[in-house]
C-alpha cells in the first residue's frame, strides 16, 4: 500500500514538473501566466492533443470568472494535472490492453496496423474512448 502511494504520489511530482516547465516556456513576463492564446501549445506539448472544443473546455474551467486574456498558473495546475493522470491511466490501459488480451487471451501476435484497426473498430465514436470491456468480448468467443 505505501508503495503504490509512493509512486501515486512520484507520478503527480513529475506531472507537476512537466506542467511547469511548459507553462514557463510561455509565462514571459514571469508572472505566473501565460496569454490564453498559449494554452493550446502548451497543452499539446504535454502531449495531450484535445478538440477544439475540449480545448475550450479546458479554458473555461481555469479562465478567470472575469477573463482577462491571461491564465493563471494556480488554476491551471489542477486541471492540467487531472487531464494528465486521465490520459496516464488511459495509457497505461492500452498497454495493459495490448500485451494481455491480444497477445494472452488471443495468443497470437499482430502487426501494428491490425491492432490499429482493431482498436479503431472498437474504438466510442461519441465518447472517442475504447471500452475494455467491450472490446475484450467484440475479440473473444464465448464458448457454449
Amino acid at each position: 500500500m505505501a508503495e503504490e502511494r509512493d509512486s501515486a504520489e512520484a507520478l503527480v511530482s513529475e506531472i507537476h514538473k512537466k506542467i511547469t516547465d511548459a507553462f514557463e516556456v510561455f509565462d514571459h513576463e514571469f508572472n505566473k501566466t501565460v496569454d490564453i492564446r498559449e494554452i493550446g501549445t502548451i497543452i499539446r506539448s504535454l502531449g495531450c492533443f484535445p478538440s477544439e472544443g475540449e480545448l475550450h473546455d479546458i479554458i473555461a474551467e481555469v479562465e478567470e470568472e472575469e477573463p482577462t486574456g491571461y491564465i493563471h498558473f494556480e488554476k491551471f495546475l489542477p486541471v492540467m494535472t487531472k487531464v494528465l493522470m486521465e490520459l496516464n491511466e488511459f495509457s497505461c490501459n492500452i498497454l495493459i490492453l495490448k500485451h494481455f488480451v491480444l497477445h494472452h487471451i488471443l495468443g497470437e501476435p499482430f502487426t501494428r496496423e491490425e491492432m490499429e484497426e482493431m482498436f479503431s473498430a472498437a474504438l466510442d465514436p461519441d465518447k472517442n474512448v475504447i471500452f475494455y470491456k467491450d472490446f475484450v468480448s467484440m475479440m473473444t468467443i464465448e464458448e457454449t
